[in-house]
């Protein structure tokens, strides 16, 4: 069994990755093999920019619930 690559150190580099591969696969030129090793690195990617939207979802999901307030007008007079 192949050794795994690492988990990206970023969601853009992960992004980064997955659009390079995606573009590989999409020219054509890959031997089958390879292919499927790109489509499954390629869906860990995926994996990975699924939960790191997820997480950032439910960080401003909690920031607006602890921060934001309705507008309330009047302010004062100038």
């Amino acid at each position: 069994m192949q050794q795994t690559p690492d988990t990206p150190p970023s969601f853009e580099a992960a992004l980064s990755e997955l659009e390079a591969l995606v573009a590989r696969m999409e020219g054509g030129q890959l031997p089958l093999a390879e292919s499927l090793e790109a489509y499954r690195r390629g869906a860990k990617l995926l994996a990975f920019c699924q939960a790191a939207l997820k997480d950032a979802q439910l960080e401003v999901e909690i920031l607006e619930k602890g921060v934001l307030k309705p507008f309330e007008g009047g302010g004062a007079d100038a």
